[in-house]
């Protein structure tokens, strides 16, 4: 049976070490980091992400500030209002969260985000520097993931065959593009991609980012690999689940991630990271 690697637990960790850092600033008197986090309409899922988004925040003692808006907000008032949490010197980090209403065009809002201050890490600037391996923000999934393969024993990613399956902007093409970084050897399958098992059994790490509930079974899975659900989903009994098949990969790896308590308490530590690492540039100038 394999080892679960607990992302609650070593996002615990990452949060107590941030919070001793900001108690370290508060005693020297000096200004604290600030989130802001802007939620457009009413959608469950969002507005319990940034519930605890919020309550990350108060933990590790930095401000925190939601920005409400209804969901029948033009796309241009949602741009001047980041425009305005831009030029604010007391903000480090803006946060749009996702999904926002079909009337608004995404892409653009993000872009908006000036990127010293782009702490979700989707700017391209952000992801230009990644590609190149520059500094520069990290998508907080894909940062987060990588924390919780350097919490392994004795494992280094150098030469590894990893297989990334999903392509998407948040969590695909930047974490095959961090796992470059690391000398490993990357692969990624998605939707259109012909003979995916036999790509994945090749998998010394395989990190699943696909969207649906259990799909990846044993079929799926090289004896002794290295399992990242980065999924969240409901299945028949409601329940929430990864995109993995927990009960049928876990025999087979070396390491897996659960879901819930696996990848998804990493990405809210990695945002605080992002936002206190802004908060250093802005106080260098």
């Amino acid at each position: 049976m394999s080892e679960i690697i607990y992302g609650s637990i070593i996002s615990q960790e990452c949060k107590d070490q941030l919070k001793a850092k900001v108690e370290a600033i508060k005693k020297q008197g000096l200004r604290i980091p600030k989130l802001v986090v802007i939620l457009v309409g009413d959608h469950i899922a969002s507005v319990t992400y940034v519930k605890n988004k919020e309550k990350a925040c108060s933990y590790v003692g930095m401000e925190s500030e939601v920005i409400r808006f209804d969901a029948s907000i033009t796309e241009e008032m949602l741009i001047e209002e980041i425009k305005r949490c831009n030029q604010e010197p007391s903000i480090d980090g803006i946060l749009v969260q996702l999904p926002l209403p079909s009337h608004i065009n995404k892409d653009r809002v993000l872009r908006a985000i000036t990127p010293d201050k782009d702490v979700d890490g989707f700017h391209p600037e952000h992801i230009g520097n990644l590609l190149l391996g520059l500094d520069g923000m990290i998508s907080c999934t894909p940062y987060g993931i990588l924390k919780l393969l350097q919490s392994i024993p004795n494992f280094s990613l150098k030469g590894k065959h990893v297989v990334v399956m999903g392509r998407s902007n948040i969590v695909g093409k930047p974490v095959a593009a961090l796992m470059l970084q690391q000398d490993a050897s990357v692969s990624i399958v998605h939707a259109k991609s012909e003979n995916i098992e036999a790509i994945t059994q090749l998998a010394d790490v395989l990190i699943v980012a696909i969207g649906k509930a259990k799909l990846i079974g044993k079929q799926y899975i090289k004896k002794g690999a290295v399992v990242i659900d980065v999924g969240m989903n409901k299945d028949e009994n409601g329940k929430l689940c990864g995109d993995v098949d927990f009960d049928q990969v876990a025999p087979l790896c070396s390491y897996i991630t659960p879901v819930p308590k696996g990848v998804g308490p990493m990405t809210i530590a990695m945002l605080l990271e992002n936002t206190f690492q802004a908060y250093l540039q802005h106080e260098r100038g």
